[in-house]
């Protein structure tokens, strides 16, 4: 086998490895900021799954003055094992001071 099959082999075992913790947390707040145009506060959560990582992402929605009065949401984006951005849907909108009373 010469070099470039090699190579190319090695390629296409690389598509199929998971991201690293820090570059999925990158890659979901990246992309749902670009798809939203919306600043990301945080990314509060992030599990790997069978398909990908699924993670939690703090969006300021409403920016206000004091930003304690800013409206924010928290999307919940599916990602698969590179990082690609497969589906988001918000589950909830709060106050930006706002604590859970859990």
């Amino acid at each position: 086998m010469d070099r470039t099959d090699s190579k190319s082999e090695k390629s296409g075992q690389d598509s199929d490895e998971r991201m690293d913790l820090p570059t999925v947390m990158r890659q979901a707040s990246q992309q749902l900021s670009g798809l939203l145009q919306r600043e990301v506060g945080a990314v509060s959560a992030v599990k790997a799954t069978d398909d990908g990582w699924i993670a939690d992402v703090e969006v300021v929605e409403v920016e206000k003055v004091p930003d304690t009065m800013s409206v924010m949401a928290s999307y919940r984006v599916e990602l698969d094992k590179q990082g690609r951005l497969m589906a988001y849907e918000r589950v909830r909108r709060y106050a930006r001071g706002q604590i859970d009373r859990r």
